[in-house]
């Protein structure tokens, strides 16, 4: 138990750290095909967002070294899962998109943790998601707004 006397925003991160933890785990032995969240984190960011990203805006999207993106993203092209093309632009830079291939990847690992929604279900109703969730939005965007 955290001590009291701790201020409430700490007390709150270290409950999403937590969170964190133990939901990575969870992920991460429900995936398909030996799939990392890194990985699946990748696939679920360009399923959602669509377009062409380049290999740096994903690095600085999910605050990494571009040799951490550009090493998961080799992993992911050799599976087919992502297309790594030369930016007509520029041809020094790389565009990612996500193939047909990625789209199906990424729906069968969201199934493949439907049993923690399942379980996550039986214990939070939807009203409960509802309401919490915008607040966790509010501390996404202003932790996006205060990045170093």
């Amino acid at each position: 138990m955290t001590p009291p006397e701790d201020p409430l925003a700490f007390r709150f991160f270290t409950e999403i750290g937590i969170i964190e933890q133990l939901a990575t785990n969870r992920l991460e032995r429900g995936l398909p095909d030996g799939l990392k969240k890194s990985q699946f984190a990748v696939l679920n960011h360009l399923a959602r967002l669509g377009g062409e990203w380049s290999p740096a805006r994903l690095a600085s999207a999910f605050q990494v070294t571009k040799g951490a993106m550009t090493n998961t993203l080799r992993r992911l092209e050799k599976r087919g899962l992502v297309d790594v093309k030369a930016d007509p632009s520029d041809g020094r830079a790389k565009l990612v998109t996500i193939t047909d291939a990625g789209h199906d990847m990424r729906t069968q690992c969201v199934h493949s943790i439907s049993p923690l929604f399942a379980g996550l279900s039986r214990q939070l109703s939807d009203n409960d998601l509802a309401y919490t969730l915008p607040i966790l939005e509010k501390v996404r965007k202003f932790l996006d707004s205060h990045r170093y």
